[in-house]
């Protein structure tokens, strides 16, 4: 599927020889350079690619260093599939060699200037933050279909172009070839808006560099992704790159957060700020009400002041939303057209999603992978009920070692009875992550804590625990199909095993 989309992109590309890339890596990198035999040098590139199992005819194959292996590894497969050239930081005798020694930094611009750099013909819209932002991404692309915009979108849930539907995504934000084919299609199936998920990865790791956005959002920031960035100030200047004037129109901030705070007071882009709290802000939220069929609150901005009733679940959902009216509105969309769209959106695959047998008690399934997120879903489950709170969670391997325990921690504060359980562990011993997650809620010292490796026993016993009126949670892994481990990967949907685990509850073992 991926090639023939590969195909179907390759007549639109700008074709560039690789004297004429060599000359744009010349400009971000004076010390490149083109190792080949003579006359490589006008070889056409039609096409860029970092995987080698993704390679069509034509070419440009970007061997990256990796974790385990370097990609350059790869380049006698992508020649025989027909690449035509190499960007590394090392040359290799199978192909016409681009040699840098930040590939991966300059792989972005490159990939723009071969799909003719799509992000300065369309509206490109950039969510970045530690929670919220696959909620606003999709919140800003229901104002833009409500006014009609024809809209791409890309985030953690699905890439899709308008008018041929969307596929899933590998991850929250793709690499920089797949984000530029991505606006380069968008372009050609005459959409005028993007909408990106853009990750703190993302922004480290050079996958949106060569992308030209009008409006910027910052959502929030709490500890996450320490793995990558070391600590919170690397990870928060990560999330800041976005908002300079040479890649950012106009930023949107969320001053109700400290580190929002602290980005507007830095950014040298155009400046709205927002809050959903009490701090002075360009836009306001007041009165959130949120129970289990809506979130309500008033909006206040100039020359606006109505009242916003959305369908989404919970508390939290009032900030994503003024965060999305406002990107939208500071993107030239009428406010009460993109609130109607806004309005509108029923639901967000795997973000507080409501799964119903008919069983006496409320059960959902959530994204919240991070104490942060926990803070924002759990006291809102807590208002909806008299009864308990009943929680599964794990943690996933490979991932920030240090927030494992507080995951725990935050789940036996806010919960009365705490499953903990595998989630993907990749190559991590799983046993070891869920001693972790278990001693983090046993020191909370509030909760019943169990322990039940297998995640499809750990939802029966979760649902088994419920009393009528109680309320049923499964935290960590929202919309993700697949189940990781070091030996296999296996399907599991949390939605559809919660569901089952219902209905063999109702009908009994």
């Amino acid at each position: 599927m991926a090639n023939a989309l590969r195909r179907e992109d390759h007549p639109r590309v700008a074709a560039l020889c690789l004297d004429d890339l060599l000359g744009v890596l010349r400009d971000l990198a004076p010390e490149a350079r083109l190792i080949a035999r003579p006359g490589d040098g006008r070889v056409r590139v039609r096409g860029v690619t970092l995987d080698s199992t993704d390679v069509v005819p034509g070419d440009l194959f970007a061997g990256l260093p990796g974790r385990l292996r370097h990609g350059a590894d790869y380049a006698a497969r992508a020649a025989e599939a027909g690449a035509v050239a190499l960007l590394s930081d090392r040359p290799d005798p199978c192909l016409p060699s681009l040699v840098v020694d930040r590939p991966r930094h300059v792989l972005g611009v490159l990939s723009a200037r071969l799909y003719s750099d799509p992000s300065h013909a369309l509206a490109v819209y950039g969510v970045t933050g530690t929670n919220g932002k696959t909620s606003t991404v999709h919140l800003i692309a229901a104002g833009l279909e409500a006014a009609g915009r024809r809209v791409g979108l890309a985030g953690s849930l699905e890439t899709r172009v308008p008018g041929r539907g969307g596929r899933p995504a590998e991850r929250t934000t793709a690499e920089a070839p797949a984000i530029q084919r991505l606006l380069a299609r968008t372009r050609w199936a005459e959409g005028t808006d993007v909408v990106l998920e853009v990750s703190s990865h993302a922004l480290e790791l050079g996958r949106v560099h060569g992308t030209r956005f009008r409006v910027g959002v910052f959502t929030n920031l709490s500890p996450d992704h320490l793995d990558l960035h070391g600590d919170l100030g690397r990870y928060y200047a990560a999330k800041a790159s976005l908002f300079t004037p040479d890649r950012c129109e106009h930023a949107v901030v969320n001053v109700g957060d400290s580190h929002g705070r602290r980005l507007a007071a830095e950014t040298r882009c155009r400046l709205t700020t927002f809050t959903t709290g009490p701090e002075p802000a360009d836009w306001s939220v007041h009165a959130v009400s949120a129970d289990a069929d809506g979130t309500r609150f008033r909006l206040r901005g100039p020359g606006v002041e109505r009242e916003v009733r959305l369908r989404l679940l919970g508390a939290h959902q009032a900030d994503n939303a003024v965060a999305a009216a406002v990107a939208l509105a500071v993107g030239g969309i009428d406010v009460n057209t993109a609130l109607r769209g806004i309005e509108n959106l029923a639901s967000i695959p795997g973000r507080l999603e409501r799964v119903d047998v008919g069983q006496p008690f409320l059960a959902f399934v959530d994204f919240a992978h991070n104490p942060g997120g926990q803070r924002r879903l759990l006291p809102f489950l807590r208002s909806l009920t008299d009864g308990r709170v009943i929680v599964v969670v794990g943690a996933t391997g490979e991932r920030d070692p240090g927030k494992r325990s507080a995951l725990g921690d935050v789940a036996a504060r806010h919960a009365d009875i705490v499953i903990v359980t595998d989630e993907s562990p990749h190559t991590e011993d799983p046993t070891t992550l869920r001693t972790a997650v278990a001693e983090g809620a046993r020191r909370a010292g509030r909760a019943t804590v169990r322990v039940e490796p297998d995640r499809w026993h750990a939802f029966l016993l979760a649902v088994s625990a419920a009393r009528p009126g109680d309320v049923v949670v499964v935290a960590g892994r929202g919309a993700d199909e697949q189940q990781i481990s070091a030996d296999d990967s296996r399907p599991f949907d949390d939605r559809a095993a919660l569901r089952h685990a219902l209905l063999h509850l109702a009908v009994g073992p």
